[in-house]
């Protein structure tokens, strides 16, 4: 299975807290909620799309436990048949047993194992949002896409899916557009380290 990061992000690159202003209030983020108000039909049929490819998930534990708290409660929702019925996997040194089936949680050697699930067969395993995740991921080299859908706001502050100090790599455009309120979504393949280069002049 190809590994896809598909991630919500601010204009700054925050990547904490989109959905709501209580979803993820760790280190203090009280602006939680700010992907909403960009949401249009357009955006729905994109998402709708890249979650049609998906044959499994990968979580990391805070996202898991938030998506098992409220999709198994939206039977009504369009996308309620393949999250809650698709294979789950979730990445935690800590969780011990989960409610949400069918999950697997995959602890120790993260890399390792997530490698060890690519290697099944499938079209996509995605990880929605996770970007502690995600993150740990793309340094090991296991990302083969990314899926950014980028709002137009500045949050000014929270957790950033690309941090300082955050390993370099290098992408190719695969494809973009943006929807009508805004969003800029932008699909890019992984295709290893960065090149570097100097800008020259004409003689």
């Amino acid at each position: 299975m190809r590994l896809v990061l598909q991630e919500f992000l601010s204009l700054d690159g925050v990547s904490q807290g989109p959905g709501s202003p209580d979803e993820d209030t760790s280190d203090g983020f009280a602006q939680g909620g700010w992907f909403v108000p960009h949401l249009d039909e357009a955006f729905d049929r994109v998402a709708a799309t890249w979650l049609g490819k998906a044959d499994a998930f990968l979580f990391g534990r805070r996202t898991y436990e938030n998506f098992a708290r409220d999709w198994p409660e939206m039977t009504d929702h369009p996308n309620a048949r393949i999250l809650n019925g698709s294979p789950k996997y979730v990445a935690s040194q800590t969780l011990t047993k989960v409610g949400w089936e069918p999950t697997t949680i995959l602890s120790g050697d993260i890399p390792a194992q997530v490698a060890e699930v690519k290697r099944q067969p499938g079209r996509e395993l995605q990880i929605h949002g996770s970007a502690r995740l995600g993150q740990s991921l793309l340094a090991a080299g296991l990302i083969d896409e990314l899926r950014l859908a980028i709002a137009p706001v500045v949050v000014g502050s929270g957790r950033h899916l690309f941090p300082d100090g955050g390993t370099p790599a290098g992408l190719r455009l695969l494809h973009n557009e943006t929807t009508p309120s805004g969003i800029a979504v932008r699909v890019y393949e992984s295709t290893g380290l960065p090149k570097y280069g100097t800008h020259g002049t004409d003689a």
